[in-house]
C-alpha cells in the first residue's frame, strides 16, 4: 500500500448535477449512488478491447445497470432485497410508454369513482402490526390500486414500483427517515395522506422517466437481475469465470443492523407483495450474521480494528462480520473479471467507536491480494451531506481530507490471474 494514490477531484461532486434523469428518477433508495458517477466511471475508466458485460454485486436501486444499458453495455445486477430487483428491473425496461399511458388513464377512471364496498382484498395480516402503521383508510384505498393493477395492466411491474412507493410514503413514518419510526402521536391525528393523488403523482413521475430511457437507451442493450448473494458465489451459468469486463459498484459501508437499514426501509413494500424475507432481510445482508473469527488478512486496517477491540469488542465483532462478507464476496467478484478488466468501488469511510475504517484501503488491499494493480483512488465530495471533522488517514501520509463529508471511488486493473 506504499504506492496507494488519494487524489482530491472536484469535478466528481457533481454539485448542480440532475441525479433524476431518465429511470432514475423512481423510487427512492437509501445511499444510492448518483448517476452521474456510474456514468463518469465508465466513460473514463472502461477497460480496454471489449466492453459487452458490466456487473454490480449489490445493484440496489439499479443505478449501474441504467447507465450501461444507456450507452449500449449488457448488465448484470444482484441484490437481496426483492424491492432493489423489482426497482433495477422496471428502471432497465422499455415498456411501451404510449400504452402505460392509456393504462393509467383506464386506472385514473375508476379512481375517480372509488367506493369503499368495491374493494375485494380486505385481509392485511401478511403486514407485520398493519394497523400500526396505516390507517384503515389508506389501507383500503392502497388495496384498491393494486386490484386495479390486477385486472388493467399488462405491465404490472411498472405500476407495481409507483405503488410500492406510495405504500411507503402514505404510511405513518416519519419523513425523511429509512428506518421505521412511526410519527408522533399529535401528527398522527393530523395526518391525512391522499393515497390516489400520491400514486397518480409517482405514475406520471416515472412515465416521463421512461419516455426519455426509451428515447436514449439502445434496445439492443439489456439488463439481468439476480438474487444470487455474491459473498456465498456466482453462479458460473449466470456469469462463469473471467466473463466480466467491469465492475461499477456501491456496495454497504456496513452491516444494515449499524449503517443503512435497507431492510428496514423496505419491509412497507416487500411486506405489502408477499416478497420473501421482508422482516428479516437485514440480517441476511453483509454482516448480518455475526461471526467470532476473522477470515481476512489485513495490514491496511489492522490498527484500526485492534483499537476498536480494545474499547469495545462486541463492536469489533461486528465490524469483523461485515468484513468476512465483504473480503468474500471481493474474491468471488475478483474471479469472474476477466484479465485486463477493471472494477470501480464507490466506498465510504464508516466511523465506530470514533474510530474512522478506511473501507477504500480494505478494498484494494483485498484486490491486489486477486491480482489486481491499484490504478486510482478518487476522494469524491457528497454535496448537501450535513457531516463533520477533518481527518487524515492514520497509517498513510496524505491529503486531509473530510472523510465523513467524502466517498472514496477504488479504482483497479486485474492484471494477473491468481
Amino acid at each position: 500500500m506504499s504506492n496507494y494514490i488519494r487524489l482530491v477531484d472536484d469535478r466528481w461532486s457533481f454539485r448542480d448535477a440532475n441525479t433524476k434523469e431518465f429511470t432514475h428518477c423512481y423510487h427512492t433508495y437509501p445511499a444510492m449512488m448518483i448517476p452521474q458517477v456510474a456514468r463518469s466511471l465508465i466513460a473514463e475508466y472502461k477497460p480496454d478491447g471489449d466492453l459487452k458485460t458490466i456487473f454490480d454485486p449489490y445493484c440496489g436501486s439499479g443505478t449501474t445497470l441504467v447507465e450501461a444499458n444507456l450507452v449500449g453495455v449488457n448488465a448484470v445486477g444482484t441484490d437481496l432485497n426483492p424491492l432493489a430487483r423489482l426497482m433495477s428491473r422496471v428502471k432497465t425496461t422499455h415498456y411501451d410508454d404510449k400504452l402505460i399511458a392509456d393504462q393509467f388513464a383506464l386506472i385514473q377512471s375508476h379512481l375517480m369513482f372509488y367506493n369503499e364496498a368495491n374493494v375485494k382484498n380486505r385481509n392485511f395480516s401478511h403486514i407485520s402490526n398493519f394497523s400500526f402503521w396505516y390507517s384503515e383508510d389508506v389501507l383500503l384505498k392502497l388495496s384498491y390500486i393494486q386490484q386495479l393493477l390486477e385486472d388493467f395492466t399488462d405491465n404490472n411491474d411498472f405500476f407495481l414500483l409507483c405503488l410500492a412507493e406510495t405504500v411507503r410514503e402514505v404510511s405513518f413514518t416519519r419523513n425523511g427517515e429509512f428506518k421505521r419510526y412511526r410519527m408522533p402521536e399529535e401528527s398522527i391525528r393530523r395526518f391525512r395522506p391522499d393515497v390516489f393523488a400520491t400514486f397518480e403523482r409517482k405514475v406520471l413521475r416515472n412515465i416521463q422517466g421512461l419516455i426519455d430511457f426509451n428515447k436514449t437507451a439502445p434496445l439492443s442493450a439489456h439488463s439481468s437481475e439476480y438474487g444470487f448473494n455474491s459473498t456465498e458465489g456466482i453462479p458460473t451459468d449466470i456469469l462463469p469465470p473471467d466473463s466480466v469486463d467491469m465492475v461499477v459498484t456501491s456496495p454497504p459501508y456496513g452491516d444494515s443492523h449499524t449503517t443503512v437499514a435497507y431492510g428496514q426501509f423496505s419491509r412497507w413494500a416487500n411486506e405489502w407483495f408477499g416478497y420473501e424475507n421482508a422482516a428479516s432481510l437485514d440480517s441476511l445482508l453483509m454482516g448480518g450474521k455475526k461471526t467470532k473469527e476473522e477470515k481476512f488478512e489485513t495490514i491496511a486496517i489492522r490498527k484500526e480494528l485492534n483499537t476498536i477491540k480494545s474499547l469495545d469488542e462486541k463492536r469489533y465483532w461486528e465490524v469483523v462480520s461485515f468484513l468476512n462478507d465483504y473480503a468474500a464476496s471481493m474474491a468471488n467478484v475478483a474471479k469472474v473479471v476477466r484479465q485486463g478488466g477493471v472494477i470501480c468501488y464507490v466506498v465510504g469511510d464508516r466511523r465506530v467507536k470514533g474510530i474512522q475504517i478506511p473501507l477504500d484501503y480494505f478494498t484494494a488491499e483485498n484486490f491486489m491480494q486477486h491480482g489486481f494493480t491499484h490504478i486510482i483512488t478518487l476522494v469524491r465530495e457528497i454535496p448537501n451531506k450535513r457531516m463533520p471533522a477533518q481527518t487524515s488517514p492514520t497509517n498513510i501520509a496524505g491529503q486531509k481530507v473530510s472523510t465523513m463529508t467524502n466517498e472514496f471511488l477504488v479504482i483497479m486493473k486485474k492484471t494477473e490471474v491468481v
